[in-house]
């Protein structure tokens, strides 16, 4: 797959200059077209009993939001602005979901539980697991305006674990190192698990490295957090699970706990 049509998600929230940074970087090195879709919460006007749509906050919003995006992306080929002129949860989940299954990537932004949020808290979570398309999430800390130099991959042998592996493709290649990590009961079965996708990464020129992580009582994505940290990673790559689960957890806890605790940017395909 190639990175040709990319959608970045904006707010007048603190994080989004950082989210379109990267939007842009990838956007220039991908020569691919890039849409920034505008949309947050926001109430009607009351003027007495009338309601009038939008408000003037609203407007002022959506105004410095167009102005920071075309400032942004003065050097890039094909740029468009968009504005979403809805205010409420379910129409924003609705509206940004479905714009989102007519691009390649769809970049979003962590949920921000440390002051009011400008979209819904699960805004990242409902687009990953119904848009059909990979969404790289960037995280509330930290800055990255380059990304996949040192990718890490949770490998789980899941349909989900699979499409999010190939969607990465593009921003992995020609990596510096690449980290595939195995959840087993045992060494040998997480390396066999882990056999197929080291060929297959090879196939792309993409030199990989197996890391397994014995399945024990503690916590499973406490220890895929530990080892982003120590490796360095700068990209998770991980499958999203809705009703299925990822392995050893029920009904997507896995995917709901990355999502909250993640610390670098997250590539998620379901």
């Amino acid at each position: 797959m190639t990175l040709k049509n990319l959608m970045v998600h904006l707010d007048q929230g603190e994080r989004t200059a950082a989210r379109l940074e990267l939007a842009v970087s990838l956007a220039r090195q991908h020569q691919a077209r890039l849409v920034g879709v505008f949309g947050q919460r926001a109430e009607a006007q009351l003027v007495g009993v009338v309601a009038t749509w939008p408000s003037a906050s609203y407007s002022a919003a959506r105004a410095a939001s167009k102005a920071a995006f075309e400032t942004a992306c003065a050097d890039l080929p094909e740029v468009e602005w968009r504005d979403i002129n809805r205010g409420s949860d379910a129409e924003l989940l609705r509206h940004i979901t479905d714009l989102a299954r007519h691009f390649d990537l769809v970049i979003l932004g962590q949920h921000d539980e440390r002051g009011e949020a400008c979209v819904p808290d699960d805004l990242a979570g409902e687009v990953v697991l119904d848009c059909g398309r990979p969404v790289l999430v960037y995280p509330y800390v930290g800055n990255f305006s380059e990304i996949g130099k040192r990718p890490l991959i949770a490998w789980s042998d899941s349909r989900e674990a699979a499409r999010a592996l190939n969607d990465a493709l593009p921003l992995i290649r020609g990596c510096d190192e690449c980290m595939v990590l195995s959840f087993a009961a045992g060494l040998e079965e997480g390396r066999s698990s882990c056999a197929e996708v080291v060929r297959h990464l090879a196939a792309h020129g993409i030199s990989t490295r197996v890391d397994v992580a014995l399945v024990e009582d503690f916590s499973i994505m406490d220890r895929l957090l530990n080892r982003i940290a120590d490796r360095g990673a700068d990209l998770l790559v991980m499958g999203a699970h809705g009703p299925i689960g990822f392995p050893f957890f029920s009904r997507g806890a896995g995917t709901r706990y990355i999502l909250k605790h993640m610390t670098v940017p997250l590539l998620m395909s379901n």
